[in-house]
């Protein structure tokens, strides 16, 4: 093997017009077949020896960055074995005030060095890959990051981890929707839900800004199989930078830069610090219950990516997913006798139970007013003024109070949902 890779190593620069087809390349191609089995790799083993750095693919001042032979031996021998890879999701949180450090499940929320994050980056293998797009780790170590890892089976076909598209199966509706999956993997998506949970709107000093703590504009996914090509390192200039005036020790003025915030109040440090790992079991837990089989999680998280009326929407759609069931609005569905027949309307009937949720009477009409403003936007009834700050924090605060609520009766004895629901309908008709 090393021998094989040896001959790939001393292919002249800037390498043949076709690597693939290249005598070195296909001696180690079929060595790899003969020795592990799994088809012949040739995307698969193109992509591999681009990241343990390939000499006649690097410029001649990187060379480098070139792995030894035998360490190039060794880990295409690792890549084949392995049956997991660690996959690790970086995501920037723009616009974030300082915040303490939070550790939960497999994620963690943090700040990091430069080296520290050149190192979650895997900064030497994007060099290998990207020789002429540096990652510039010192201008994204400015900002505080989200970092979600996750364990996933392999193929055991390179080939296939390499260009899954190549193993589809075309007997299938490539326009079919499934309407569980957000705009991230579902891994990202639990710890903003986590995350989203806590009162962000309260801690908000600049609410007519934004209620948000802080923004989750892209993320970047590192694979460490070998066998899968990296993404380009992304940039800061997509985060949010402002001006930053400093005196040298000379009195002279030096223009830097540094991350813009939303700043919080003196409350939020100490919330924050009660998100713990305990804090993320319980969670996981709740929503293992038939409390949390409809998508709660799904639109508090949408109507955080969400803006401007989308985002007052699915604040509404959770509260419904949360509190709403389809009885409400089918009454030959309700139980005979039913219990709560006073309470007729839908409206009132979901309205009953986010009071009750809450514990608060005031709720009822919040919500109502929510929801004539949003049924007057989706029939499209003339009157529909401006959405009003106060208006849109109230659908967040309402929203992540019942998901914060629905949490909490979770953890309650197991119960269905519907018992659960009519129970928290006959604590709330007293507040209509």
């Amino acid at each position: 093997m090393i021998a094989a890779v040896e001959g790939v190593w001393r292919l002249p620069r800037p390498g043949p017009d076709n690597l693939l087809a290249s005598p070195p390349f296909v001696a180690l191609s079929e060595l790899c077949e003969a020795e592990y089995g799994g088809g012949k790799p040739v995307f698969a083993l193109s992509t591999a020896l681009r990241s343990l750095g390939l000499p006649c693919h690097l410029p001649a001042d990187k060379t480098d960055l070139s792995l030894d032979p035998a360490d190039v031996a060794n880990a295409i021998d690792d890549a084949y074995r392995r049956r997991t890879t660690l996959r690790r999701h970086l995501c920037p949180l723009d616009l974030a005030d300082d915040m303490p450090a939070l550790s939960f499940g497999r994620s963690r929320v943090t700040d990091f060095s430069a080296e520290e994050l050149a190192g979650l980056f895997d900064a030497p293998r994007l060099a290998r890959n990207f020789p002429n797009q540096p990652l510039d780790a010192k201008r994204l170590a400015q900002f505080r990051w989200l970092v979600v890892e996750e364990e996933i089976a392999l193929d055991p076909r390179p080939e296939a981890r390499a260009s899954p598209f190549m193993y589809m199966t075309f007997d299938r509706d490539f326009g079919e929707i499934d309407p569980h999956l957000g705009r991230f993997p579902p891994s990202i998506e639990r710890a903003l839900f986590f995350l989203l949970l806590a009162p962000w709107e309260r801690w908000s000093t600049m609410q007519e800004v934004d209620w948000r703590g802080f923004r989750l504009p892209w993320i970047y996914t590192v694979n460490d199989d070998l066998f899968i090509r990296p993404s380009p390192p992304p940039s800061a200039d997509n985060l949010t930078l402002e001006p930053w005036i400093v005196q040298d020790h000379w009195g002279d003025d030096i223009e830097l830069e540094r991350p813009t915030v939303l700043p919080l109040d003196d409350d939020a440090a100490a919330g924050l610090a009660l998100l713990t790992d305990q804090t993320w079991t319980d969670l996981e837990r709740a929503r293992a219950t038939d409390l949390f089989e409809t998508p709660v999680a799904h639109f508090l998280v949408r109507a955080f990516l969400a803006d401007g009326m989308d985002e007052v929407m699915a604040h509404m759609t959770a509260i419904e997913a949360a509190v709403g069931l389809e009885m409400d609005h089918k009454k030959w569905l309700r139980p005979k006798p039913d219990p709560n027949k006073a309470v007729s309307s839908a409206t009132d009937r979901v309205a009953a139970r986010v009071a009750a949720v809450l514990s608060d009477p005031t709720s009822v009409q919040a919500y109502k007013d929510l929801f004539d403003l949003r049924s007057t936007f989706v029939h499209g009834r003339a009157g529909l003024q401006k959405v009003s700050t106060k208006q849109r924090v109230m659908a967040r605060s309402l929203a992540r109070g019942v998901a914060r609520g629905l949490v909490d009766l979770a953890l309650q004895r197991p119960r269905p949902r519907t018992d659960v629901l009519s129970d928290l309908l006959a604590q709330g008709a007293r507040y209509l």
